[in-house]
């Protein structure tokens, strides 16, 4: 038990659709204590298999619009023609106790948050080992046609444009690499001096 109290962060992971951050999410989740994930608003319809309040909220357009007007998202954008938003109570509640957040969000959303808490976000970008993979792994997707396809394609190209904003940049050529590389950042940035609030006290003791 630390003998000490520490604020949470929020670690963003984005990426190319198809170059695994879902995945590499959902492991993280599983595999390390002390982090949750944000679960996000969305107005597209939901998939096969997806839980209503586990994967996403599902809304429609009318009632993500007050959302927005209301101010409670911490970021919001459109991606592929739906929206999408982080709920801002949720997040800043945890990482005041301490919980880390975990989000899966484009370039767009991690730009908002940056300006919304900059000393609490840790970004990661996840590139796909070669675009020849990344091609198939969206083309192996069941709910993909071929103008949804090369749609995606293209604006995988415009997210990869991006990863010079992020502070680590991580390759998925092997899902459990990438997730222990993760793993590192967050021990790491679990551990930076800033995010313990009563560190001052606990050295002082010790003069």
């Amino acid at each position: 038990m630390n003998n000490y109290t520490r604020k949470g962060l929020v670690l963003v992971i984005s990426s190319p659709s198809g170059a695994g951050k879902t995945t590499i999410c959902k492991k993280i989740i599983q595999e390390v204590d002390g982090i949750d994930l944000s679960v996000s608003v969305t107005t597209r319809k939901i998939r096969k298999d997806e839980i209503e309040g586990k994967d996403y909220f599902f809304r429609n357009d009318s009632e993500f619009e007050t959302l927005v007007r209301n101010d409670e998202f911490l970021e919001h954008a459109n991606v592929f023609g739906f929206s999408y938003g982080t709920p801002k109570k949720e997040v800043i509640s945890k990482i005041e106790k301490g919980i880390d957040i975990i989000v899966d969000i484009d370039w767009q959303g991690t730009r908002q948050i940056q300006k919304h808490i900059p000393n609490d976000i840790v970004k990661v970008f996840i590139l796909p080992p070669s675009i020849k993979e990344l091609e198939n792994r969206l083309g192996n997707r069941a709910s993909e046609d071929k103008k949804n396809f090369l749609k995606r394609m293209s604006e995988a190209r415009k997210e990869i444009s991006h990863y010079l904003e992020y502070d680590f940049v991580i390759i998925n050529k092997e899902i459990n690499l990438a997730v222990s590389q993760i793993k590192s950042i967050l021990i790491s940035e679990r551990l930076r001096r800033y995010r313990h609030l009563n560190l001052k006290n606990i050295v002082e003791k010790l003069k």
